[in-house]
């Protein structure tokens, strides 16, 4: 067997910051690899309702996309019962490690993860297991709010970007535009 070179090895990518863009990146990587006919899982642990990008993935035949959360916790009116946010988190990351143990993607992407950890739904040192565990080849994509406080993640990527906020049409009052939000 000959030694895996390093362009083979899967990265660990992290797009964290306070600015829009952390999934629409991700999204963007998934669809490169997947127009290489690379094998693509997408896990959002947060969105539960229709997104663009469910919509655009979920006709290309080496992606599979699931929507594991209960949606956005403690804002935009959430309601539900933290239990039901964690029990729904631990779930998606259960579905994560028994998707990526199985080895057969080559990209997986676990859309708002880390504002899982931050925002205490998941514990820190499942998703480290998780990080350090994934197969040699899997390339990793890891988004969400607040990755500056979780220093042991980032030690172990390859790739972090940092969004910042610089304007957002949020502070002038609009929530979310389709198409460009969701």
């Amino acid at each position: 067997m000959s030694e895996l070179r390093e362009a083979d090895r899967g990265l660990v990518v992290v797009y964290t910051g306070d600015g829009k863009g952390k999934t629409t990146a991700a999204m963007g990587l998934a669809l490169r690899a997947a127009g290489y006919g690379r094998k693509v899982l997408v896990i959002q642990f947060v969105k539960t309702w229709f997104t663009g990008e469910k919509g655009g993935f979920e006709h290309l035949p080496n992606v599979e996309f699931v929507q594991a959360g209960k949606g956005f916790f403690k804002i935009l009116g959430d309601q539900l019962p933290e239990d039901e946010h964690v029990e729904a988190a631990q779930e998606a990351l259960e579905l994560a490690q028994a998707k990526i143990a199985g080895g057969e993607y080559d990209v997986v992407v676990l859309d708002e993860i880390i504002g899982t950890v931050t925002g205490g739904l998941l514990p820190l040192q499942p998703v480290l297991e998780l990080v350090d565990g994934k197969p040699v080849k899997l390339d990793l994509v890891l988004t969400g709010h607040h990755g500056e406080q979780l220093p042991e993640l980032l030690e172990r990527a390859d790739l972090i970007t940092e969004m910042r906020k610089v304007k957002h049409p949020y502070d002038s009052g609009i929530i979310a535009k389709e198409s460009i939000d969701y």
